[in-house]
């Protein structure tokens, strides 16, 4: 279904902007301090399983689309492409981000868990990432659209379980994770802006 070279692409291209620290890490870092490591895994597979209904959307919208025509799939491809390139053009010009952790009320670990969960799948800019980034890995001649949306969707959510869950099992201590971040932080823009130009740039050379 999917090519070696499509798959590793879009694994890297994942696991790039997961490095990056962002609002959903600095929230599992912050769960964790407050309730442990049972707290922050819970908080990180929350935030996955709102990835996960934001993927399930995009795959169940665009295959919609698809079957109803190819060139407003295609456009969609573009579109997104072209939302990409505007992100990481943003990103680039954006100052450092701040890495203090946010502060929010401490609470149980299954109550962190159903919390992450709406804050998630209510976040637009997260609903419109995947519209943006899913399709530009999908090939319709290569088999069922649906089944590729999914398959992507559900890679990008074991990631982000993956990576969540090696976070809080590797903070020795904190204060030194913290360190790193504002030390990250200060390229943050630079690396996500690079990341979204690139893919952005090579959609839409393919598509010329």
């Amino acid at each position: 279904m999917f090519e070696l070279s499509t798959l590793t692409t879009f694994v890297a291209v994942v696991l790039g902007l997961f490095v990056i620290p962002g609002p959903a890490v600095l929230l599992v870092l912050t769960r964790t301090v407050q309730g442990g490591r049972k707290t922050g895994i819970l908080t990180g597979l929350g935030i996955a399983s709102g990835d996960f209904v934001h993927a399930l959307c995009a795959a169940v919208g665009l295959s919609a689309l698809l079957m109803t025509s190819a060139l407003a799939f295609n456009v969609v491809k573009i579109v997104g492409a072209c939302y990409l390139v505007y992100l990481g053009i943003k990103a680039l010009r954006e100052p450092p981000a701040d890495p203090t952790l946010p502060k929010v009320a401490a609470v149980s670990a299954s109550r962190a868990f159903w919390q992450a969960i709406p804050a998630e799948v209510l976040n637009p800019k997260t609903a419109l990432f995947f519209l943006a980034f899913l399709p530009q890995f999908v090939h319709p001649e290569r088999g069922s659209t649906f089944l590729q949306f999914a398959a992507l969707g559900l890679i990008f959510v074991a990631l982000s379980a993956l990576y969540t869950t090696l976070i809080v099992v590797s903070i020795r201590p904190l204060g030194r994770i913290v360190k790193r971040v504002r030390w990250l932080s200060r390229w943050q823009g630079k690396i996500v802006g690079t990341i979204f130009i690139s893919l952005g740039l090579k959609v839409a050379t393919q598509h010329r």
